[in-house]
């Protein structure tokens, strides 16, 4: 259902009150509004999240709207809100905080659920920051094969913008293993991704680790 449909049926319901009488529905109506608050305090979430991102200010609502999602999401039963919900809760504890121990708790909990949830774009997203948090402890194949298993999943879903960045680190992998060649044609692939997606973020990384390997 969509949130004009939760809106809707919450309107119906408490109709059925007031005219018929039937108040047994109100359990009904909060349902149908907890999911909707659920995905506002998702979007507030995502967007404290973007902002931090631009401004490198953190804000301590953040995690709070996140846990208030999957909070909200799990009561109504919905799985596909809860896997993102707890995707975007690891993602603070990853790069708002620098845990990433919690943040990769998080990213394996919304890699189960969005998979429960047959819901790809959310499990690619999981796997790609599971591959970031392997890499920056050391484990390049497993990040490696995080990163190509998300990549494989953006691919099917037409997600150039999400590939290419994928694709810079990929590259940043294979630098670090030595596979120069394919550090360059990873680099040529994501930079034609960007630029066809208008990403420029993604456009800068990657003339950031052509400039400077290191």
């Amino acid at each position: 259902m969509t949130i004009d449909d939760h809106l809707r049926l919450a309107a119906e319901l408490c109709d059925r009150v007031v005219f018929e009488g039937d108040a047994g529905v109100l359990p009904q109506a909060d349902r149908a509004l907890d999911a909707v608050e659920a995905a506002l305090v998702l979007a507030r979430g995502r967007v404290l999240h973007a902002r931090f991102l631009d401004e490198h200010v953190s804000d301590p609502r953040e995690l709070v709207l996140f846990e208030r999602a999957a909070e909200l999401y799990e009561a109504v039963g919905d799985t596909r809100g809860l896997a993102r919900a707890r995707f975007h809760a690891g993602t603070f504890h990853q790069l708002v905080r620098g845990d990433n121990a919690a943040a990769g708790a998080e990213f394996a909990r919304a890699r189960d659920l969005a998979e429960q949830a047959g819901d790809d774009l959310t499990l690619s997203y999981a796997l790609r920051h599971m591959g970031v948090v392997a890499h920056q402890a050391g484990r390049l194949d497993e990040a490696r094969e995080h990163l190509e298993e998300s990549t494989r999943l953006r691919r099917a879903q037409g997600f150039p913008a999400g590939v290419a960045a994928n694709l810079v680190g990929l590259a940043y992998l294979a630098h670090a293993q030595g596979r120069h060649d394919d550090t360059t044609a990873l680099l040529d692939e994501a930079e034609a991704l960007a630029l066809s997606s208008n990403a420029h973020r993604i456009a800068g990384q990657i003339a950031q680790l052509r400039a400077n390997p290191q």
